[in-house]
This record gives structure tokens, sequence and C-alpha cells, in this order.
């Protein structure tokens, strides 16, 4: 008699000829890594020999073919007509007597492991599916919170069936999968009673843009469905990976999803398994998941990694799905599979898309992917209008089934007012190469059908949706043999979206990461009035503030850990490379356009030469202010790990000004030389010049701010129109400030490095930092590659100059 049941302890993920890939990893987990720590509910697998004996039993094999023989998968409506056959063929093959026999008795065994009131989940497992290459997401059916031995046996028929689904039938074709090469075997588990808690989907990379360092989690709650479906915005956070090895235990990023709805199960004697429910606005305005958690998840990540790497001899970073059961509190592992989108692009070619104008903004979201493209709109309310769909078009729709794939392969792009990055628009999209912005909440309302649009994620995070059709470049660059100059070439970056993706440029660091960017744009209140909100005036600016640091203990902890994230994200993006961070720079028109800001700050006619930089570090009306950004880049270096920070003072008018704020920075623990911490200043200042000397006494290194230096030099201020044509970097006055600086900072054994646009935009101060053997440069991304070459160049004729 056949056996057609293996329980997970029987199963490894060499067997998924014999139950599929999503049962030979669950074996694989529940085998390897339970002893690691990571729990994996128990359950049985169905074998492929059961789908394959049935079929021959029933003798359909030929009757199969016949209806599936000569069809063309881009005909929606044949392809529906034929997937609802090939479905009736596999539901009408009756379980034989023995298989229910088999199922029945492992159902009861497994109640007498977890009690009768066990509720099960019932998975297709494909002998095609979650490979290397290949991902299958969502072709098959699931079945949940099913608790009876009828419901069982039914499910199983419409898991069999499932193989044929519309969607599965199209992805196989359109991945060279024979159809009668592939099996079905069935995962029957213990339910995760995820429904009344919390459940989603982490990646062991980052899915936008493949940076590998960082696991990514999103979590929603309910059951996981909602997440996968696109049908609610998850909460996510990063964890960077080798600090979280070398000890570190802190998360490195997070963004608050709206979780508008959870997804949970019915009641008893209702026709659907699940329902979905409103969550409480108490619950939409905190995050799902603590630190702790997601610190469990995380290293739940790095583990199932590692083994798979192992397994497989090679880095394979893993696509895993995880759920928290609401009766005992614990976190598990549900499904892990190879990541099949950017761990199989070619690492030595880098693509960069970048727009050349701007246009009408008609919707914002999650980008998925960095391309950008343009096409006319069509929006698609449900599936009986896929047919409508046409080549090229920008698909524009509430959210996206699986059933939707054949038209998203055809699409130029996909918008969705729903779903986060991990649901099922964004898996599919990625696989497919198509730029996708995914919960824009009013895409459908702001998008009119037929419009010319496009659809940019070249900007980071937050995708785009432009009236019209826009101008933008696509940049290939083959970096396998590019060489690397003496000179460091650095990056300019205040963006931490950008950071992973930038992080792929041939560079040596951030030579500049500015605070002000983060603070505009992730923290947007001044930190005095985040600290003192009962001196502010306004009520209505007083209740925003109080909105803003919702979820937060106090405006302290609000603007403390939202800005050690914005920069351990850049840190984290270039490590172990060195990333400069100058603490903030605003003038006081730019601190007083804070919310709050005007009831701290003083109006000035000068601001540009006024209350800024240094000077503000340790003066009443900002000292508070400065502790704030002392602490936020203390959790950076000691709880984050991120020791390859460096901190640079702007705008440092005096030697008694520095010594002050140094003194400042070590009483709240940021002292210079402790835990490797170097310190630089911005030389923009003459006086910076005229007395490097004293000042090396008190800094590790210089970076040469151009803009400041150029208009102190020459007495021209640089926000004037009308004297604009005597700002140029390239006089011999600041020529020659620049080379003191240069000089004076190597004979005291300091870095000296320059931040402007200077050597990008003219070739000759390129030319002329390289021979003064300045020690780095730092441009904006993308003028690297350029001036990379550009330097090259320039280092070959001086060692031609210098040979004998």
């Amino acid at each position: 008699m056949p056996h057609y049941i293996r329980w997970f302890n029987e199963i490894s993920i060499d067997d998924i000829s014999t139950v599929g890939g999503k049962n030979a990893s669950l074996g694989e987990m529940y085998q390897e890594l339970t002893p690691q720590g990571i729990k994996v509910p128990n359950g049985f697998a169905i074998t492929a020999e059961a789908y394959r004996d049935g079929l021959i039993q029933a003798n359909n094999q030929h009757a199969l073919k016949a209806t599936l023989e000569g069809l063309n998968p881009d005909d929606m409506d044949d392809l529906a007509r034929r997937g609802a056959r090939a479905r009736a063929i596999i539901y009408s093959t009756p379980l034989a007597n023995t298989l229910q026999e088999q199922i029945l008795a492992a159902y009861k065994q497994l109640q007498e492991e977890y009690g009768d009131n066990l509720s099960l989940a019932v998975r297709s497992s494909a002998t095609a599916e979650d490979l290397p290459t290949a991902s299958f997401a969502g072709q098959q059916e699931t079945y949940l919170n099913i608790r009876d031995n009828e419901h069982l046996l039914e499910a199983c028929r419409n898991c069999f069936a499932s193989l044929f689904t519309d969607r599965a039938i199209h992805y196989r074709i359109h991945n060279g999968f024979d159809h009668f090469k592939v099996a079905l075997s069935i995962g029957v588990m213990k339910m995760v009673r995820s429904d009344l808690d919390t459940s989603g989907v982490m990646f062991s990379l980052d899915t936008e843009t493949g940076f590998r360092d960082v696991v990514f989690i999103t979590a929603a709650y309910g059951l996981g469905e909602t997440v996968v479906q696109g049908m609610v915005e998850p909460d996510e956070f990063y964890v960077h990976k080798p600090t979280f090895m070398a000890g570190h235990r802190a998360v490195l990023r997070r963004h608050l999803g709206n979780k508008q709805i959870k997804m949970i199960y019915a009641a008893d004697g209702s026709q659907e398994k699940t329902c979905n429910v409103p969550v409480p606005e108490i619950g939409r305005q905190r995050y799902c998941l603590s630190d702790r958690d997601v610190l469990t998840l995380a290293d739940y990540a790095i583990k199932v990694e590692k083994h798979y790497s192992e397994k497989a001899g090679e880095t394979r970073p893993m696509d895993m799905e995880w759920a928290r059961d609401g009766l005992d509190g614990e976190l598990y592992m549900v499904q892990a599979r190879p990541e099949t989108v950017e761990s199989q692009k070619q690492g030595n070619l880098l693509r960069q898309y970048h727009l050349r104008q701007q246009g009408e903004i008609l919707a914002r979201g999650y980008a998925v992917g960095t391309k950008i493209a343009t096409g006319h709109a069509r929006y698609i309310a449900n599936a009986a209008q896929l047919h409508k769909f046409r080549p090229g078009e920008v698909l524009v729709a509430e959210t996206t089934t699986p059933d939707w794939e054949p038209i998203m392969k055809i699409a130029a792009a996909i918008v969705t007012n729903r779903g986060g990055r991990t649901c099922h628009a964004a898996i599919i999209a990625r696989e497919l190469g198509v730029p996708a912005v995914v919960g824009c909440n009013n895409a459908t309302q702001a998008i009119d059908e037929g419009t010319m649009v496009t659809v940019s994620c070249a900007g980071g995070n937050e995708g785009r949706i432009f009236h019209g059709e826009l101008d933008y470049d696509v940049i290939e660059t083959d970096l396998s043999d590019l060489p690397r100059p003496n000179t460091k070439i650095m990056v300019n970056l205040g963006n931490p979206d950008l950071a992973f993706s930038t992080s792929f440029l041939p560079c040596d660091g951030v030579g500049l990461a500015r605070l002000e960017f983060i603070i505009n744009e992730y923290i947007k209140a001044h930190p005095m009035a985040l600290l003192h909100p009962e001196r502010i005036a306004g009520r209505s600016t007083r209740d925003a503030l109080e909105k803003l640091i919702s979820g937060y203990a106090d405006g302290s902890d609000y603007f403390v850990r939202r800005l050690a994230e914005g920069v351990g994200t850049i840190a984290a993006a270039f490590w172990p490379k060195p990333v400069v961070v100058r603490l903030s720079d605003f003038k006081s028109n730019e601190y007083a356009s804070l919310l709050g800001g005007t009831d701290f700050e003083p109006q000035e006619d000068n601001p540009m030469l006024g209350f800024r930089g240094a000077a503000r570090y340790t003066h009443p009306a900002y000292a508070e202010g400065f502790a704030l950004e002392c602490a936020a880049m203390k959790y950076v270096r000691d709880n984050m790990g991120l020791t390859n920070v460096k901190l640079m003072i702007p705008f440092c008018r005096r030697i008694e000004e520095g010594e002050k704020v140094l003194q400042s920075m070590a009483e709240h623990g940021l002292k210079r030389g402790d835990n490797g911490l170097e310190i630089y200043v911005m030389c923009e200042i003459p006086n910076n010049v005229i007395l490097i000397d004293e000042f090396s006494k008190l800094f590790d290194g210089f970076s040469i701010g151009s803009n400041d230096l150029t208009q102190l030099t020459l007495g021209v201020d640089r926000d004037s129109e009308i004297v604009s044509f005597d700002f140029d970097e390239r006089d011999p006055g600041v020529k020659q400030m620049i080379k003191l600086a240069v000089e004076g900072a190597r004979r005291n054994h300091c870095h000296s490095g320059l931040c402007g646009q200077a050597p990008s935009d003219y070739p000759e101060m390129a030319e002329f930092l390289v021979e003064i053997g300045i020690d780095s440069m730092s441009l904006n991304p993308d003028t690297v590659l350029e001036t990379t070459q550009h330097v090259l160049e320039v280092e070959k004729k001086l060692q031609k100059k210098l040979a004998p």
C-alpha cells in the first residue's frame, strides 16, 4: 500500500520533487533550525505521488492535456474557460479511500500533539515553486481555519485543483515549466493563531535595491493574507545584519503603516472561514511589533539565510513568512524560500534612472524597484475587466490579486491604492522587472483613465506618478573593471531613502551626510519645540506636535529616534566605509520654518553670517537641542554599533568656539577618541585656514566647504542674484585658500577633503585638487562616475610628470 504522508521531521529541502518547495522548506526548518531556537509549527505533507496516482486512477491525464493544448495564455477569456475546465477535471477526481484514511489518521495524531481545539492551515506546495530562480508566489491556494475531517478533505481536493488556477497556468507557460511535469503536494500544519495577534513577511535583503546587509520586516495585525494581498499598508522595520551579528541589538529603521483592517477567523457557522474587521485607531497609531520582537525575527532571518546558504554552497537571500500566535505569544516561521529577483541580478552592471524634468504630481506611494516608465493609465476594477488592458499601459487599481499576473506582465508600470512593499503587486512587479507604486490611497481617483503619466521609482522609497510624459535618462555602467584612484572619491548624501541604492556606486564612503534633510523630512519639527511645547503660542502648532510624536514617549524620544534611524540608515548602507556626519547647520530663518520654529528663532537681517553652526551648540537658546543631536549620534555609534560614523562641526568661527563645542560633546558622551570617535571641522571660514595649525590640535580632519569659503574669501553673498557673477570657486584667491588648507592639514597629519560642486562642475578644479594632494573629494552621486574617470586621468598625467 502506498504511503502518502510525510511528517515535517522526515522532510528536508532535498525532497522538493516529493513534497514541493513549501513543504520541503518547512521540513528543513523544522528539522535543522528548531534546535537553533527558531519555532516552526508541526505538520505533515501529502506527497505529490498522491496527486499523480489520483490522476492515473481516474484516467484524467489525456483530458487535461486536451484542455490545455494550444492555449494562448494572453487570451484572457480563453485562459479563464480552459482553466475552469482543468480545475473541474481535478476536483472531480475523488480522493482514494487509502489516501483519505492516511490524511485523517495524521490529523488525529496532530490533534493529540496540540489538543482538540487545533485549527489547521492547508497549503498547496507545488514541485516547481520556491525555487532560487522562480517563486511561483500565490499561484496555488491556501485554506485556513480548518477544524474537522469533512472540511480538511474538501480543502485537499481544492488544493489539488488549484494547480490549474488561471494564474498558475499563465505563470508556468511564461516561465517555461511543463504543466505535466509539475505536481502538487499539500501541507497540513498547525494554524498559528495570528488572527489573534500579528503576522507578516520578511526578507534577508532590501527588496527594492538588493542591498544585502539588512533584514527587511513587514508586519500587520491578524492573518498574513492582508499583507500578501496588499489589503493593508503594514509597519516596516530594518535591522543591520553585520552589527547585529557583532552583538548590537537595535532596530535600524522603522515606518508606521496604516493597518486599517485585519483578517480574523469568521464566526462559527459562517460560510467563509475568515473575515476582515477594522483596526481601532489606537492600534493603527502604534507599531504592532516591539523592538524585541523585531530583533527576534531578525535573528530568525539571519539564521535561515545562513543555513540555506551553507546548504546551497553560495549566498542565498531568503523570502520568509512569519506569524505570532495570540494564544502562546510566540513568533513562528511559517515559510522560507529563496528570494528570486534582486539576488539573481548581476552585480557588476549599475543601471541608474534619472528624470530630466519635473511635472505635476498626481499620486505618491511606496516605490517598488528603481525604474521609470511612461504610458497611458488604464483603470481595472476587477478581474472581469482584465481583457480591456493593452500592452504598454499603466495599470491603475485598488489592489491586485494573483489572477492579474497575465496583464501585469505586459504593463509599463503598476499603480495601486493599497498595499505595502511586500504585497502581491510588489512581489510580482519585482519579478517581472516592472516599476510599481503601491499604497497610494488615492490613485484611482487622482489619475484619469487614458491620461499619459510617468511613473518614477527613482527617487528613493517614495514613488511618484506625474502627469504627462516626462523625459528621463537610463545610464548603464559596467563596474567590473573600473579602477580606483588614489584620491578618495566620496559622496554627499542627506536622504536616507537613497542610501542603499547609492551604496552601489564605486566610492569610498560618505564625505558629507547632512542632518538638515533628515530633520526637515523625517522630524519636521524644531527640536526646542519638541522639548518645550509649553512655550509655543499657537494651539494648532501644539496640536500638530502632539500628533507628530504619537507613539513615542515624548518629543525628545521622537527626535532622537528619528534622527538616529535616518543617520543609521546612511551609515549602515556604507558600512564599514567612513560616513562623515555634519551636525545641524540650519540658518535661523531655516530653523524657523520647522514646526514650532518661529517661537524659538531670532529674526536676523543676514542669517548666512548669523546664529548658525557651532555658535548655536552651546548657546542657551539651543544647547538643549544640541544635546538631542548628540544623544542621537551616540545611539548610532554605541547602540547600533555603527562606529564608521565620524562627526563634523560646521561654521566654527574661533578656536574658543571649537573648544566649547568639543567639551559639550564630551559631556554628552561623544568624547573625541573614545570608541574610535573622530571629529572633523568644516573649513569654510578664512579664519579656519589662517589658524589651521591651532584648529588641527582640536580636530582630526578638515572638510573644505567651497561654497562658504568662496563667498567669505571674495565677500560675495552666494544667495544674491545681482552679484552672482562674482561667485567663482576657481578664483585664484579661493584656490590659494584651498591650497593652504590642504597643506596645513597635511602638515598636522589631519585628513583633508572637499565637499562641494566645484570638482563636479569644473574639471579643472578636480585637476587642481589632485595636484595639491587633497585626500578626498565628496561629490553628488550623479557625478561620481564621471569625476572618478577624470581624477584617474589626472593622476596618470601626474605620475608621468613625476617619472624620472
